[in-house]
């Protein structure tokens, strides 16, 4: 283990305080200051110093003698998924109106077990087409767009074989996995060379032409990822 040395550059210090809430992310039930420490490798002093900044921006919390992730991360997600929002919506409703079909954001909520619609855009030219509401969950792994955002981060152990491929094909397309008879296609929203968070897709009753729809999706997803 190693300890923090003092006077180390700001990039440092802010790079341990993003490891320790990556940590604390995937603990829900919370970690002890020493189970921290060995989890990141560094000294419990050390642990104990970032965790006070965190907690002053309300970025953990303690609950007895463990911490969690605070109620700042859920206030940051949210002005994350509200830029989303505003920036996605000309080109989802486009989308739609392209593909005659409902278009959709899907986000990763914050334990990443589940995979959150968070905007709908709905073909108007249409009278039938699949109603899809804004937080609607389902599993991560499950769905075209769950899988496209697990295709837009780095490989896991025991992952499902339609999230290698669709990492490998850029996109996702699965059939009947969350409604019976339902089609649909989705990208990874990716910012930067980042892990996704998101993804765009498209949903539909009945298969469609995938040389039509996928360049449509890949599409709107490059004009979100370049407004965020």
């Amino acid at each position: 283990m190693t300890a923090d040395q003092p006077g180390t550059a700001g990039s440092k210090t802010i790079d341990t305080g993003l490891r320790l809430l990556e940590i604390l992310k995937d603990h829900p039930d919370g970690l002890t200051i020493t189970e921290l420490a060995q989890l990141a490798g560094i000294h419990r002093n050390a642990v104990s110093r970032h965790l006070v900044a965190l907690g002053n921006h309300r970025l953990a919390a303690r609950v007895g003698n463990r911490f969690t992730l605070g109620l700042g991360i859920v206030e940051l997600n949210a002005a994350v998924q509200h830029r989303l929002r505003s920036a996605a919506s000309a080109a989802l409703q486009v989308l739609a109106d392209t593909c005659n079909a409902t278009a959709f954001i899907t986000v990763l909520d914050i334990d990443e077990s589940q995979a959150v619609v968070l905007t709908v855009a709905e073909p108007r030219a249409s009278q039938i087409h699949v109603t899809y509401r804004a937080g609607t969950r389902h599993p991560s792994n499950r769905g075209a767009s769950g899988i496209a955002i697990l295709a837009g981060r780095p490989p896991r152990p025991g992952e499902r074989p339609e999230i290698a491929q669709a990492r490998a094909a850029g996109y996702s397309v699965t059939e009947g996995e969350l409604q019976p008879g339902a089609w649909g296609v989705a990208a990874p929203l990716t910012v930067a060379g980042r892990p996704a968070h998101a993804s765009v897709g498209m949903v539909t009753i009945g298969q469609r032409d995938p040389a039509e729809i996928v360049p449509v999706v890949l599409g709107t997803a490059r004009e979100i990822a370049r407004y965020l």
